[in-house]
């Protein structure tokens, strides 16, 4: 006879993730265990802590669990339409939360903070987008506005929306970035296009660029740090 397959509810009250997470802090907890508390409740072959490890071992880790959609998730025995929502609107909120950060306390310094700042806003995206970080004086960040989805070059990007919002917001400087889906972070001559582009107009603009960064899964690439900006 098979044997049955323990819920959570049955098991010791400091083995549970919901009443682990109440008594401790939500560090002490694994991603399985933090996911298991977003599912809930398992099925009749699986309790919610083996289907989030069942996500992660699908999805190898938060990254990529991070870019799935419901239907992604969906996909795993055990995943229906409520429990992939809910664990799309937490990664979901999640970036909200950074983007909403108070940014009369954040300034950027140099081309990693730049970096830091922009990742979690389009690393979960699978295609490419391009996005500006408008500056005020001493580098404070008055804005991070994504202006474009799709292949990245230069005749696609519109110079004349990035710098009329630079104009509106009062920038006097930004830093442009765009993602590599691919992995790579060697710059394309498309990448090397649109950045001579965006320097020469910044210079008639007398709107500064201070970067373009490169975002991947693997770090980032820096035309101001390579020297390539003049």
């Amino acid at each position: 006879m098979e044997e049955k397959k323990q819920a959570i509810k049955d098991w010791n009250k400091s083995d549970r993730p919901r009443e682990k997470l109440l008594e401790n802090k939500p560090k002490v907890l694994t991603e399985s265990e933090l996911l298991a508390i977003l599912i809930r409740t398992g099925n009749t072959k699986k309790s919610a802590l083996e289907l989030a490890r069942a996500l992660l071992d699908i999805h190898k880790n938060l990254l990529d669990l991070g870019k799935c959609t419901p239907r992604d998730l969906m996909k795993v025995e055990g995943i229906g339409a409520a429990k992939a929502a809910t664990i799309v609107a937490a990664f979901e909120l999640g970036r909200r939360r950074h983007s909403q950060q108070s940014v009369e306390r954040h300034f950027i310094r140099n081309s990693r903070e730049g970096a830091e700042y922009i990742r979690p806003l389009i690393m979960d995206y699978r295609h490419e987008v391009f996005g500006v970080l408008y500056l005020v004086q001493a580098g404070w960040i008055r804005s991070f506005e994504i202006v474009h989805e799709g292949g990245i070059t230069s005749t696609t990007v519109d110079l004349r929306v990035i710098f009329k919002k630079a104009m509106d917001q009062e920038a006097v400087s930004i830093i442009v970035a765009h993602n590599h889906p691919s992995g790579s972070l060697r710059p394309s001559r498309a990448d090397e296009a649109l950045t001579q582009k965006l320097n020469e107009a910044s210079k008639i603009m007398d709107i500064k660029l201070l970067d373009h960064i490169i975002l991947s899964d693997k770090g980032y690439f820096s035309f101001a740090d390579e020297g390539l900006l003049n």
